[in-house]
């Protein structure tokens, strides 16, 4: 079989997803898929990006059909996209943390800020708890306690307090539930 031939039989098969068709096309075009990943995001990303992209592309079977292009581009192009959007969430990621920190620093340190209005949305949903879930998770909480003490301290067995929080918390959860939908 010609060179040709081989590539037309793996976009086929892959198209197809046969078994080892995912493997052939890394095989066939890891290196290069690698060195455009690397370009973009740099040695250390490049095998992730790669990896990711052909997963991405593999689990969606109507990503991929032979009639419009070769296998190697549409791989090709695909690892750019996964590279550039990499890029891009990296650099967003990095513009969040800058503004938390920029946040963080126009507070000055010793003043405590309290949302109020919320504040007192979880103190009503905590006295709409049973005693015993609301009693672990305010020791839990507002104490610091561990669970280990809490249990001590009321006496009653580790794993009991380890339900109640959850079960507490659970609760609290649907109680408060998204900002505004109790209100």
């Amino acid at each position: 079989m010609t060179l040709a031939g081989e590539d037309a039989q793996l976009a086929n098969d892959f198209a197809a997803r046969k078994g080892g068709a995912l493997e052939a096309a890394y095989a066939r075009y890891g290196r290069a898929l690698f060195s455009v990943a690397a370009h973009v995001v740099g040695a250390d990303d490049a095998e992730d990006c790669v990896h990711d992209a052909l997963l991405r592309v593999w689990e969606r079977p109507e990503s991929y059909r032979p009639e419009r292009g070769a296998l190697g581009a549409f791989l090709t192009t695909c690892v750019r996209n996964e590279a550039l959007a990499a890029t891009r969430s990296a650099g967003r990621r990095s513009a969040r943390e800058e503004r938390a920190s920029q946040l963080e620093a126009a507070v000055p340190e010793g003043i405590e800020v309290v949302d109020h209005v919320e504040a007192e949305r979880v103190r009503v949903a905590l006295a709409r708890l049973p005693a015993e879930q609301r009693v672990a998770l305010e020791r839990a909480y507002y104490r610091c306690e561990s669970q280990r003490a809490i249990a001590l301290a009321l006496g009653v067995p580790l794993g009991t307090i380890k339900s109640r929080l959850a079960l507490g918390l659970r609760r609290l959860a649907g109680e408060l539930g998204p900002q505004g939908s109790n209100r």
